[in-house]
């Protein structure tokens, strides 16, 4: 056993501002900047275990590895003019808007090859996750997808037959599951809050993949306010079992904030304590069957105070770094100066879910979803 403690490479740049849909936008880019100064706040990028790197732009033909020529074509052109929708309204075209995906695409690249390299065990991108972008089409605030750009990088470059592919956050990763869905390389496990409930409106039990990868694909539906407790069990009974019996070669962790209680666009109940648990686990399944190698993308996240401490929280729990359990001042100033509202002042959010609507989610629900994987799913039977 690999000593949990090896290096984290956090691919980062104030450059990730630049892929920005407007001031009325949910999708806020000041989110990233104020993760990575909350990390460097409470040293956490001091520490001898943690090397940060610069993003890289990805190449037309790296983006091609999951997007379709014409789709590439058509983002290059709205990118000069920075007008109309790229779906249905959610994702506008931004002047740039081209090269500020492809950096955050090249940023999840770069992260790969720093862990594939052996460069550092664990890499973490928290400008990706844009899971819900398809080959052809932007949906969901996404342009490109990057996770599922980078699954097809290590297939190609690296020549990796089995990736798992895990999600947590509060919305489904249509895009990387449908995009792999009869890829038996690809082991995806994706928790979210019910797609009764919440865009985009897929990952249900019975989406279990076809063919040669039918069993493999694992969506976790959760009824709205699940808190932390619920989520934890099933994540326990599902995720281990799951990743010892496929033996992945490489770990990617999607881990979109807007789980998080109080998020604005989902509704969800966790804490930085099931995040936390969620990257310990997964932290330790790496160095079990993947000699150490995870890759960590952002994601969603709309309350800013949470993002940055959710994965300020689970970079630290990749390098065993303890941070200050009150948030430091000097950051709280700059929080407030470009966010306008107050700081939160601890780290942890323990205690922040609201526990009566937490009650709204009965253990019965989560039974049933886990009865019914077991039926559908051998790997969990």
């Amino acid at each position: 056993m690999h000593p949990l403690t090896q290096a984290l490479g956090i691919v980062y740049s104030d450059a990730f501002q630049q892929y920005d849909f407007g001031p009325t936008h949910p999708l806020k880019p000041t989110r990233l900047k104020l993760t990575f100064e909350l990390m460097r706040a409470v040293n956490l990028l001091s520490s001898p275990n943690v090397k940060v790197s610069e993003p890289r732009v990805a190449s037309r033909d790296e983006l091609a590895l999951f997007h379709d020529e014409e789709y590439i074509d058509l983002i290059q052109k709205v990118s000069r003019s920075g007008e109309g929708f790229l779906d249905l309204g959610d994702t506008p075209a931004f002047k740039g808007c081209f090269e500020a995906s492809a950096l955050g695409v090249g940023a999840s690249l770069a992260a790969v090859d720093l862990v594939m390299s052996g460069q550092v065990a664990h890499a973490m991108n928290i400008s990706g996750g844009l899971h819900h972008a398809h080959p052809g089409r932007a949906s969901g605030f996404c342009i490109f997808n990057d996770p599922a750009v980078s699954i097809a990088y290590l297939k190609k470059k690296y020549a990796v037959d089995k990736v798992l592919y895990l999600d947590v956050d509060a919305h489904h990763g249509d895009g990387v599951m449908y995009g792999f869905y009869s890829d038996a390389g690809v082991l995806d496990i994706d928790f979210h809050e019910d797609g009764h409930y919440l865009f985009p409106g897929t990952g249900f039990t019975e989406e279990i993949g076809e063919g040669k990868a039918s069993g493999i694909k694992i969506n976790i539906p959760l009824p709205p306010f699940t808190g932390d407790k619920p989520y934890m069990e099933l994540f326990r009974q599902i995720v281990p079992a799951a990743v010892r019996k496929y033996k992945p070669q490489v770990l990617l962790l999607q881990c979109g904030a807007d789980s998080h209680a109080n998020d604005l666009l989902a509704h969800l109940q966790l804490t930085t304590k099931t995040y936390c648990e969620v990257a310990k686990i997964v932290h330790e399944l790496a160095h079990e069957v993947a000699h150490s190698r995870l890759v960590v993308f952002g994601g969603g996240g709309y309350n800013i105070s949470n993002v940055a401490r959710t994965w300020t929280s689970v970079a630290s729990v990749l390098v065993d770094y303890v941070p200050p359990k009150a948030v430091p001042r000097d950051w709280q100033k700059l929080f407030e100066a470009l966010v306008g509202e107050s700081a939160p002042e601890s780290v942890s959010s323990e205690g922040e879910a609201k526990q009566e609507l937490s009650a709204d989610a009965p253990p019965k629900q989560t039974a049933e979803i886990l009865k019914d994987l077991k039926r559908r799913i051998p790997a969990l039977a």
